[in-house]
Parts: structure tokens; C-alpha cells; sequence
């Protein structure tokens, strides 16, 4: 249920929408189907164990200088590697995790197969039942549109097809441009540029609470999609509004 807080932030009228991905547009645990055909009896715990790790990973790189330049001075560029090698990372780490806990054996060549069979899936992540609904509202409505991701250019352009909501969505980031994963600023700040808006003025929609709160962080008004009823951060940031779907997005935007 959506709080009672004011959709609206230091008065400002919202004129756009970006959207997370993963998570909130789509379902990253999805892939828990063919994981549990890979590894009867633990594809939902790989898929959970691979997402919490992808991200740790993100941050790890985001809080990181470039290996070998530990002591170069403050001005060296950050350590940076794309988000399907990271997601790859991240997947094999679980794999090895759990069959490491002798839950099962891996054969000689299967791990590398199996990676790739999942890895394939993620590019076709089922879409949450409401996300196209509630596109093509704010498009009858005539509002700006766009994802905000931490995934790669080519993997958003996938997944987006795959679900067929190109021609639903005005922008399509991706954090490679600046070479910073969310919740870094100048991740959040690629909205703000391509929306020619600031923030408070952009509605930021997102099913990861850290999502969230960066975001509110950053100065964006604030949707929080919490589908599983989970608390917020306790850091002493609210999001501008919470919702349990995603329709709740058009209320900022009354037709």
C-alpha cells in the first residue's frame, strides 16, 4: 500500500519517469526456473545467491581504483569492468559456493556450460506482469520515459526486445558511460542530463531499496516498488512514496 506522503518533492511538478531494470522491470529471478533444471533442487538459491553477489560486485568496482594503482594519487581512473562480465563473475562464484557446500558435483566441462546457458536466459528475463500496462499509460499520457541500469548497453537492448517494450521507452542507459555503478552519483546524473530536467523533477522508480535510496539521495522524487513487503533502508532516508506494483507510478502523473 502507497504511504500517505506527498508524491510530490519541495513542490516540484514530476515531468518524466526513469525506471531501474533489474528488478523492476524486470525479474532477475526468473532464471530460477532454469537454474533448478541445471541443479535440481537449487536453482531458486542460485538465483538469489548470483544476484546478491552481482551486486556486491558493482559496488566493489565502483569503490575500487584500477588493480596495480593502489598507490597512485586520487586523480587515477576508477577500476571499471562491464556489467556482463561482472554478472558472469558473480555467477560462476555461486555455482562454485553452493557445489563447494556439497550440495552437488560439477563434471569436467560443465560448469563452463551451464554458465552459458545462464547467462543466455538473463538476456530474456521475464517482464513483470504490470510494467507493460503501465508504460503505455504514461505513453497515452505523454510522458518521457527511460531505463536507468547498470547493465550493459547490449544487454539492456536484449532484454528490452525480448520483451517487446522498445517502442514504450524514450531513453535506454546504461552506466557505462560514466564508468560508475548505482549508487555512485554520476550514475544517477546521466537522468538528469538526457531528461534536461533536474531531478526532483523526475520521477525515480525502483524495486531495489538501495536503488531507492540513492536515488533520494541524488535529489530524485522517489517511487520504491516494494513487491515482497520488506522494510526500507534504516539510514534516515524515506523514498518520496512506496507502492507494492509499479502502477503506482501514474498516480504522480494523473491522466
Amino acid at each position: 500500500m502507497a504511504n500517505s506522503q506527498n508524491p510530490l518533492l519541495n513542490g516540484a511538478t514530476p515531468r518524466a519517469v526513469l525506471f531501474d531494470a533489474y528488478g523492476t522491470l524486470f525479474d532477475v529471478y526468473s532464471v530460477a526456473q532454469l537454474a533448478e533444471q541445471l541443479f535440481p533442487g537449487h536453482g531458486p538459491a542460485l538465483s538469489l545467491l548470483w544476484r546478491e553477489k552481482q551486486i556486491e560486485y558493482t559496488r566493489l568496482v565502483t569503490t575500487s581504483r584500477r588493480y596495480g594503482q593502489l598507490g597512485a594519487p586520487d586523480s587515477s581512473p576508477p577500476f571499471f569492468r562491464p556489467f556482463g562480465e561482472l554478472t558472469r563473475a558473480s555467477l560462476v562464484y555461486s555455482i562454485k559456493k553452493i557445489a563447494g557446500d556439497g550440495h552437488f558435483a560439477l563434471e569436467e566441462g560443465e560448469l563452463e556450460a551451464k554458465t552459458e546457458r545462464l547467462m543466455a536466459q538473463y538476456l530474456q528475463l521475464d517482464a513483470f506482469a504490470d510494467v507493460r500496462e503501465v508504460l503505455t499509460a504514461l505513453k497515452v499520457r505523454g510522458i518521457p520515459t527511460g531505463i536507468l541500469s547498470n547493465g550493459d548497453p547490449d544487454m539492456l537492448a536484449a532484454v528490452v526486445r525480448h520483451a517487446g517494450l522498445a517502442e514504450l521507452l524514450d531513453h535506454v542507459m546504461s552506466v557505462n558511460r560514466v564508468r560508475h555503478y548505482k549508487t555512485h552519483p554520476e550514475a544517477y546524473g546521466l537522468g538528469v542530463h538526457a531528461i534536461g530536467a533536474p531531478p526532483g523533477q523526475i520521477v525515480f522508480v525502483s524495486s531495489n531499496s538501495w536503488d531507492a535510496l540513492g536515488a533520494a539521495w541524488y535529489g530524485y522524487t522517489t517511487l520504491w516498488v516494494n513487491r515482497t513487503g520488506l522494510p526500507f533502508e534504516e539510514l534516515g532516508t524515506q523514498p518520496t512514496r512506496t507502492a507494492a506494483s509499479l502502477a503506482a507510478v501514474l498516480d504522480f502523473f494523473p491522466a
